[in-house]
């Protein structure tokens, strides 16, 4: 091998990753650090890791309020993080504190998925492995399942799917898979919340080069499952869940296409409730890097009172 080779770069994406000609793939924006599962001795919530798939390195962190009420039911989250499909996890710190935050203010259970990020994996592997994560949180709605805190206490019924940036995009993306097959078991999504969501336009910008690396078996501009509300919009109106809520925020580049996924959804034929949050002055996932900042709270709150909305 020809070691003065070995450091050549033959694909740069900044922000996110750049590949050497020797096959390694550093992330150019690191992720937070990594904090175990624990028990968060100021809210009372707890958290563990669970393996959902050996062979797919699919796994999930569990986190679970202050029971009080052993045959206590609690709404449930399916939480999937953003980072442009190759960077964080559920097990950063920046991620490990919002749901403990979320968990605790709302009273629900979390299950939130470490999915095989791209360049190492590309799309639709992240779509696969949510899908995947979703299907194992239904196999304990007979309270049969491997996890207890499912069995116990989590209300299928009452079952919520969120997502930041590309998470976001995952959210959506398995709503609509949910509404247009039958393969969640009695598990019913109430609502998807979509945090400043990563979506593309019909045409070429800066986000282009990336996603049409890490997604090269489509034509990006055409498919649904990343410029939904151009790919022609008719897969929207399968959303399989009553309620949607989106958060923009004003100074974020992805702005836009969160209004624009908005518009199409309402002009789609769904037949539920969606709302749009704008928050101005903000950048992109302003609240998860600044999230005790008032607009941060403010989110909060609204995420809080949709989830509880009806309780």
């Amino acid at each position: 091998m020809d070691s003065s080779n070995s450091n050549e770069i033959v694909h740069e994406f900044s922000p996110f990753f750049r590949i050497y000609k020797n096959g390694k793939v550093e992330r150019i924006t690191a992720d937070t650090e990594t904090v175990p599962p624990s028990n968060d001795p100021l809210t009372g919530v707890q958290t563990k890791d669970t393996v959902v798939s050996q062979e797919n390195s699919l796994s999930v962190r569990l986190f679970i309020p202050k029971i009080t009420d052993p045959t206590q039911k609690l709404p449930l989250l399916i939480y999937i993080h953003g980072g442009a499909f190759c960077i964080e996890s559920p097990f950063s710190s920046l991620y490990h504190n919002y749901l403990t935050d979320l968990v605790h203010n709302a009273n629900v259970i979390a299950v939130s998925v470490q999915y095989r990020r791209a360049p190492e994996h590309p799309l639709p592997a992240a779509y696969d492995d949510s899908w995947a994560a979703i299907q194992w949180v239904a196999s304990h709605v007979n309270g049969e399942g491997s996890e207890s805190w499912l069995n116990g206490h989590a209300d299928f019924d009452r079952t919520f799917l969120a997502g930041d940036s590309a998470g976001a995009n995952i959210a959506h993306n398995m709503a609509v898979r949910a509404g247009s097959t039958n393969g969640l078991n009695g598990v019913k999504i109430v609502g998807v919340v979509l945090v400043h969501p990563f979506f593309v336009n019909n045409e070429p910008d800066t986000f282009s080069p990336v996603i049409e690396f890490i997604f090269p078996s489509v034509r990006i501009y055409d498919d649904p499952r990343i410029n939904p509300a151009g790919a022609g919009g008719a897969e929207l109106a399968s959303l399989g869940c009553a309620r949607v809520l989106i958060f923009v925020a004003g100074k974020d580049r992805l702005r836009d296409r969160g209004v624009r996924y908005y518009e199409a959804l309402k002009r789609s034929g769904w037949g539920g409730m969606v709302e749009i949050v704008e928050t101005e002055g903000e950048d992109h996932v302003f609240h998860l890097l600044n999230p005790n900042c008032a607009k941060a709270r403010v989110m909060m709150e609204k995420v809080v009172s949709f989830i509880n909305h009806g309780r």
